[in-house]
């Protein structure tokens, strides 16, 4: 933990940053990436429809799964850096007469090129435990199942979101299928082919900062949706009701993702944050054709149903009102105001 600092480049050889603005916006840039498999946990609720017991499973399933997140994510990285160290120079920069660092140095430990690319964890991990060449190859099998294992996941849990919201009037319709055994089997077609585009782009890190601009804007969303359900619907019978400093926690967070998105964006790229956003946007006019073309401009009486949104208020009842837009204008000052605060 020593020294408590980001790293920086100062002729080709990594030094002590500090905490300025510059170091500020790298930090927040790791925690902006690091939002996409973290936040991740919580694809355990996609599959409410397939709990035994969906009113007690799905508290049980997320909270599990948190304290899971919490566990990984804070000993694997101790567990590499404590075994490796930062490291030290292995090769010295090859710096030009005018200045100009033609090739910068090569490290070992942490910022070794294997690590840093990820192709060399295994056979790190294998010298962790005292293994030799044959426990490596297991690894690297094991870690490739995990990434088979990951994509699985992520196609499971997204086809079932795009299913749900297509069910609920704000996708295509032809989403809403799904086979004998009740697979939303259209969508995970459609998740594949958008897979498959995604491979044949070459920078892969630009496309996946690109697709956590709208993964934090969805965290903004969802995080705010809690107290507006509780303001809305106060009396609605919740099999788990979160107290109200969770709530409250949970709307400073979603600004705090925001933050962090507005200043780390474009550490991966010039535009990133520009072009996550224009993304993002991409499903408005999905939206606006399953809503004003396809559903004449009313939603689907199961969603109607299912949200109660034909009930009157009791007496004494409010709704959220004007807050969930000042909410959302609120936003996009954090954002705004985060990125132009940014020092690349």
């Amino acid at each position: 933990f020593s020294p408590m600092v980001p790293i920086a480049w100062e002729n080709g050889v990594v030094v002590d940053g500090s905490w300025n603005m510059a170091g500020v916006t790298l930090m927040a840039g790791g925690l902006f990436i690091a939002a996409w498999s973290t936040y991740g946990f919580e694809t355990a609720v996609c599959y409410t429809r397939e709990f035994k017991d969906p009113k007690k499973d799905t508290f049980k399933a997320i909270l599990y799964s948190g304290l899971l997140c919490i566990v990984v994510f804070t000993l694997v990285p101790l567990a590499f850096q404590g075994h490796l160290g930062l490291g030290e120079v292995v090769t010295p920069p090859v710096v030009e007469a005018d200045g100009t660092v033609s090739s910068p140095a090569v490290y070992s430990g942490m910022l070794a090129p294997d690590v840093y690319s990820g192709m060399g964890v295994a056979s790190v991990m294998s010298h962790m435990v005292g293994g030799g060449e044959v426990v490596a190859n297991v690894l690297v099998v094991m870690l490739v199942l995990a990434v088979l294992l990951s994509i699985m996941t992520s196609m499971a849990g997204s086809s079932r979101t795009l299913y749900q919201a297509s069910v609920d009037g704000w996708l295509p319709r032809y989403l809403s299928h799904v086979n004998e055994h009740g697979a939303p089997t259209r969508a995970m077609w459609t998740d594949l082919g958008f897979n498959l585009i995604l491979l044949m782009l070459s920078d892969y890190v630009f496309v996946l900062a690109c697709s956590n601009v709208g993964y934090i804007i969805f965290n903004f969303l969802n995080l705010n949706s809690g107290w507006i359900h509780r303001i809305d619907r106060p009396d609605w019978e919740r099999p788990f009701k979160a107290p109200n400093i969770i709530l409250g926690i949970g709307v400073v967070l979603a600004f705090v993702n925001l933050a962090l998105m507005g200043l780390g964006a474009d550490i991966y790229g010039a535009g990133t944050l520009t072009a996550g956003l224009v993304f993002a946007s991409l499903i408005i006019p999905v939206f606006l054709y399953r809503h004003y073309v396809q559903d004449k401009g009313q939603f689907p009486d199961a969603m109607i149903e299912d949200m109660h949104l034909n009930d009157q208020l009791p007496s004494g009842g409010k709704r959220a009102g004007v807050l969930p837009y000042v909410t959302l204008a609120a936003g996009v000052v954090v954002v705004v105001v985060s990125h132009s605060l940014a020092v690349y």
